[in-house]
This record gives C-alpha cells, sequence and structure tokens, in this order.
C-alpha cells in the first residue's frame, strides 16, 4: 500500500469515527431529532427485594397475567408478542435492542432505583443490557426513579399503602452513588451525551433536596458530579429535571416552586415521565387525543417557564387496572384505581408523535430530543414492545416518523 492509500484510508476511518461519535453524543439543537424511550425495570426474575417480599421467580408479567378487564372496553390481559420473558437475559435483551434501534428509537432511559441500603432492579440494566452482545447498538441513559416505593403489586383497594423503600438518600450514601455512576455507567462509549456531558435526570427533586437538607447543599453535591465527570474525560454531567404538577403514585407531592428548584440547582434540562401528571383524566376511559391537546397547553407553558429546555414526552397509553387487586371493586378512587386512556390506537399515537416532531423542528433553538412513556409499562397500559392484539404497530408508528428510508 503506497503513501497515498493510507492518508485516503486513514481518512475514511476518521470519518466513521466521527459518525460513530455522532450516535453516542448529541446536541441540543442538531437537525436529527432524538428520540427516547423510558424503560421499567421490573420484569425479571430473582431481583433479592422483590424475592423477599413477593416469593422465588416473581416479576410484574405476574400481574400482566392475571389483570381482568374491570369496566366496559377495558382490555384485559395484554399479552406480549415475545412472551413473559426475563430482561436480565442477555439474549432477550438482544431483541429488545434491535426491535428498538430498527424502528426509531435511539436511547433506552432506564428507571433507576438505587436507595439508601443499595439497589433494586438494576439486574435488568446490569446484566440484560449492558451483556448484550448488541448493546452498542444504541445509547442508554439513566432517570434516577428516587420515589418512595410502596407496597402496589397489587394493591387492594382501602389496605395502608406500606413504605417499603424510602427514597431520600444521605449526603454520604449520595457520595458513593456519584461514584459509581461516573465509574459505571457514564463512561461507557454508548451512554447517552448531549454536547458532551453525561445525562443524568432526577424523578423527585424534593426527596432529592431533603436527602440534603439545603438548596445549596444539594447544588455543591450536582456540581461535585460534575467535577467528577469531567475528571473521567467527560464535559461534565447534563442533569435533567422530571417536573411533574399532578401526582400520580401515592407518595408523590408536587414542589411548589419547580422554577425556583431548576434555576437554583442548575439543571441543564426539564422533561415530562407521563402526559398524565399535567392533565387530568375526567371519564373512566378518557380519549387519547384530548390528554394529547391538553399537554401540547402545558408544554407551551414549560418552555417558557422553566428557564432551560424543555424536552417533551408522547405517551403511548395509561390503564393502571392490572396494579389493582382483583378482589377490589374497580372505582377511581386513586392510583393505581384511577381513570384511564382510552382510544389511543396506533394511528393517534403516530399523529401525536409527528405533532411532537414538527413542533420541535419549528423551534429554532430546539431541543432535538423527546422521551416515550413508555418501553415497557405493561402494568400502566403504556408500551411499545408488541402485544398480541396490535403487535409491532406501535413501533411501525415510531419507525415511519423518524426514519426517513
Amino acid at each position: 500500500m503506497n503513501s497515498q492509500s493510507i492518508l485516503i484510508l486513514a481518512g475514511i476511518i476518521f470519518l466513521v469515527s466521527c459518525e460513530s461519535r455522532k450516535k453516542k453524543e448529541n446536541t441540543l439543537t442538531e437537525d436529527k431529532i432524538t428520540v427516547a424511550a423510558y424503560y421499567f425495570p421490573n420484569y425479571h426474575t430473582d431481583d433479592a427485594r422483590n424475592t423477599e417480599f413477593k416469593g422465588e421467580g416473581w416479576a410484574e408479567w405476574e400481574l400482566v397475567k392475571n389483570a381482568t378487564p374491570r369496566f366496559p372496553g377495558d382490555h384485559q390481559p395484554n399479552v406480549p408478542a415475545w412472551g413473559y420473558n426475563d430482561e436480565k437475559d442477555p439474549k432477550v435483551m438482544a431483541q429488545k435492542i434491535d426491535a428498538a434501534a430498527n424502528h426509531g428509537v435511539d436511547t433506552f432511559i432506564f428507571d433507576w432505583y438505587m436507595y439508601e441500603d443499595g439497589p433494586f432492579l438494576n439486574r435488568c440494566l446490569d446484566e440484560g443490557f449492558l451483556e448484550a452482545e448488541n448493546s452498542e447498538k444504541m445509547n442508554f441513559g439513566l432517570m434516577w426513579a428516587n420515589h418512595d416505593w410502596v407496597d402496589i403489586h397489587p394493591y387492594v383497594k382501602g389496605e395502608e399503602q406500606r413504605l417499603l423503600y424510602p427514597g431520600k438518600v444521605s449526603p454520604e450514601r449520595y457520595e458513593d452513588i456519584s461514584n459509581l455512576l461516573v465509574e459505571q455507567y457514564f463512561t461507557k462509549s454508548n451512554y447517552w451525551k448531549i454536547d458532551g456531558k453525561a445525562y443524568f435526570s432526577v424523578y423527585d427533586v424534593q426527596k432529592f433536596v431533603e436527602g440534603f437538607g439545603s438548596i445549596e447543599a444539594t447544588k455543591a453535591a450536582m456540581d461535585k458530579m460534575r467535577e467528577k465527570a469531567i475528571a473521567a474525560g467527560l464535559k461534565g454531567v447534563h442533569w435533567n429535571i422530571v417536573v411533574w404538577g399532578r401526582p400520580i403514585l401515592p407518595v408523590e407531592t408536587p414542589p411548589e416552586n419547580t422554577n425556583e428548584l431548576i434555576d437554583k440547582l442548575g439543571f441543564d434540562s426539564s422533561t415530562s415521565y407521563v402526559w398524565i401528571h399535567h392533565v387530568a383524566l375526567p371519564e373512566t376511559q378518557t380519549d387519547y387525543n384530548y390528554v394529547r391537546d391538553e399537554y401540547v397547553k402545558y408544554w407551551d407553558t414549560a418552555k417558557e417557564e422553566h428557564g432551560v429546555p424543555y424536552i417533551p414526552n408522547v405517551t403511548m397509553g395509561w390503564n393502571s387496572t392490572p396494579r389493582c387487586a382483583i378482589e377490589s371493586e374497580w372505582e377511581p378512587v386513586g392510583y393505581p384505581f384511577m381513570n384511564t386512556i382510552g382510544n389511543n390506537t396506533p394511528a393517534n399515537f403516530k399523529a401525536a408523535l409527528q405533532l411532537t416532531k414538527d413542533k420541535l423542528l419549528a423551534d429554532p433553538d430546539g431541543p432535538r430530543i423527546l422521551n416515550i412513556n413508555c418501553w415497557n409499562e405493561w402494568t400502566e397500559g403504556s408500551y411499545l414492545e408488541p402485544d398480541e392484539v396490535n403487535g409491532m404497530s406501535y413501533l411501525e408508528a415510531v419507525k415511519e416518523v423518524f426514519i426517513i428510508e
């Protein structure tokens, strides 16, 4: 090989390398819209906490299997087309990765549970996703689901909702957690980065602040994790806050000073987990398009009030009746006994995706990111994974809107 050929080959390798890095990192204002999907990791067996409270071999699939219709038009059970698989199996996760990447989902945002006394539901990510042979095919990020965990799987109406794992962690425990995040996750080649910073989202900002005792101490801890990320070779941490105004879980209390917290804590962006954190469901089966339109009104408000880029959400559906104990009569008295979203057809979901894409592209200042609820919230009726009724239709909707052939 002559010197000219070597230079040409080197140039090709450089360009390929650049393209590869582009796939791993995003900017808030690039042309391509990044599609992220939340991933709820409670569909694997042998989690130590689940085994203790639910018994050997338990996964939330048990609630999906046992679900029954609770009112006219309630379609239950929803049967997964891939079967009741175990997500901590790398081969199972490889199937999910292929389906997601091939249909326009760029990133899984894992609901990440880490408490004062250790992790919960981590085997899906650590043993399933990260050990899958094709894991580099897509990015992953973390949303710290730092809310209190109560025993509602299932919930008997009227019983006290027993607190199992408090969401608040101490400053000392957070120090260990931040080290773990940087060393074990943020530095992975396919960890989701925005402008070179590792994306990290916080679900319950109040619980986060309570652990430190003040806004000032919380900000100092956040800044320290940024410094750790920079020392590890990144450009920092992209801190994202999940904002919600309407509580869903029984332990949720919306903060009254969200905008102040965003500003004083120095969050880089804000987002939502699900539409109904901002929209009431007035009917047993509230029309999907009504909820969409009401959420879009909130989106416009959030863009103006938060003072940071707002990453919008598209929700596939909502029906938490599988978490309602079968022996309890259904009535909308509070989660999981609550109204649902109906008419969430693949066509209506696709229209919501298209609306969101068009609205994002119309804003020259960005961001160019959206998230979807959810890849697999089967017991809350919001999932992209195929079932026996709709097959791959919801994933096909994502592909048709976001993958240009």
